[in-house]
């Protein structure tokens, strides 16, 4: 129960293209872009206004990457369900059956309700990562098994392994499943796995890896995230090392997943397949080469992130 009712608040009705956004209890109404350039807008203008909440409606996905940004900046957002938006509108004759939620009523609707803030915990947090460490279990206890199974076991060792296998599998689907739904739960997750699945080379469990295991990813610049996730090169001056290069310390996990990403991407993904090539051609030892993509591929996810954009082929 709240204990003093909030009487500053943003409504904002989102579209494909624009932010219709109200102010109370100044009676603003003004349209914005819904791109990053409008969201920086309506961060500007709830500090400016000091809203206690910012209030939005379930629109088909359109408010997800708002709402990322909203979060991100520690604004105090709210989405509703837009049912009860208009059950209330209708209630006090705001809303004509075919009118349409706007702005101004969302603010009305939060001014009357006060709906509660619905903060990421940061259990949540943990249990994303150590939903992705068991995950990481169970293909590491699965893949041994398999192998055992290929080894030509028989009779009741064979079936044993055959059943374990199932097991494995069958627990592997239960763990993508709660992660999808814990992903889906947070708007702001929603939207950086969106975005980083949209760069050729990056999958769901990658995308999910740096979620939770990186949430500094976005928020650094490009040399300070690669010396986080140890792909950074450094000076080793000393002895017949004078003047190479070498990379060290870093996330271990998080460098296996951007490997194997790498790895994928060299195929896949023009400009990394291109800066390879490039790098090979040059004489470069191939681990070299894999090490700089590693780094490159992490300074385009780092972008992306930062700037609330997809990947595109001129990124890069």
């Amino acid at each position: 129960m709240m204990s003093e009712e909030i009487s500053r608040v943003l409504g904002v009705d989102v579209s494909k293209d624009w932010l219709d956004v109200a102010a109370e209890p100044d009676g603003s109404l003004q349209r914005l872009s819904n791109d990053t350039e409008g969201f920086k807008s309506v961060i500007a203008l709830a500090r400016e206004s000091e809203s206690e909440r910012i209030t939005l409606e379930a629109s088909g996905g359109y408010q997800t990457r708002l709402v990322a940004a909203l979060l991100e900046a520690g604004l105090p957002v709210v989405v509703v369900n837009p049912r009860q938006v208009r059950e209330y509108a209708r209630a006090t004759g705001r809303l004509a059956k075919t009118d349409r939620i706007d702005a101004r009523i969302l603010c009305a609707f939060t001014l009357a309700v006060q709906p509660p803030l619905r903060e990421l915990k940061d259990e949540q947090a943990e249990l994303l990562s150590s939903l992705i460490a068991r995950r990481r279990q169970l293909i590491e206890m699965r893949t041994a098994e398999k192998n055992r199974l290929t080894l030509g076991a028989r009779g009741k060792v064979r079936k044993n392994l055959k059943a374990h296998i199932e097991w494995l599998d069958r627990h592997l689907r239960d763990t993508d499943r709660e992660l999808r739904q814990l992903i889906e739960r947070s708007p702001a997750w929603q939207e950086k796995e969106d975005l980083l699945t949209s760069v050729p080379g990056v999958g769901k469990t990658t995308a999910q890896m740096l979620i939770a295991q990186l949430p500094e990813l976005g928020r650094l610049t490009h040399k300070q995230i690669a010396a986080l996730v140890g792909v950074a090169p450094f000076n080793r001056d000393s002895g017949t090392l004078r003047g190479q290069r070498t990379t060290w310390g870093g996330r271990d996990s998080v460098r296996a997943g951007l490997y194997m990403a790498t790895m994928s991407a060299i195929r896949a993904n023009p400009p990394i397949k291109a800066f390879y090539e490039r790098l090979r051609g040059r004489g470069k030892p191939g681990k070299v080469a894999m090490t700089a993509c590693m780094r490159k591929l992490l300074t385009m996810l780092n972008a992306m992130l930062r700037d609330h954009k997809p990947w595109e082929h001129q990124m890069a």
